[in-house]
């Protein structure tokens, strides 16, 4: 199965650290671009209310990613590789007071990625 979106371990820790202070229950959203840049964002729950105009891409650190549909539809064919960078990242984000913030890479998937993402999406219909 072709991971959606995967996590650095530095990613992985500081999300840890943040389940720690925070609770187990966290989530991202990856960030359009308006107040917080383009950027995955960590949330307590209910801080932000998932719909359909959301796509559940997958799991990073145990805890839920989403994104926006018509981002999604923009970058459907890339891997999102959520990294962790020094110094504050967005104001709604719970790693701002640690000093630290996710950064969104990304590689493009390649033709048999591409193929089994396409074959996952239609068992998933």
């Amino acid at each position: 199965m072709v991971d959606k979106v995967i996590a650095t371990p530095a990613a992985v820790e500081l999300i840890a650290r943040l389940k720690g202070k925070h609770g187990p229950d966290l989530m991202f959203h990856q960030s359009g671009g308006c107040c917080d840049g383009s950027a995955a964002n960590c949330y307590l729950p209910g801080e932000l209310n998932m719909g359909a105009g959301d796509v559940y891409l997958g799991e990073i650190g145990g805890c839920p990613f989403y994104i926006g549909k018509a981002q999604y539809l923009r970058w459907r064919h890339t891997q999102l590789i959520i990294d962790v960078i020094d110094g504050h990242g967005g104001g709604f984000s719970l790693e701002g007071a640690e000093g630290k913030a996710f950064h969104t890479r990304s590689r493009v998937f390649n033709p048999e990625e591409m193929a089994e993402l396409a074959a996952q999406d239609t068992a998933c219909a």
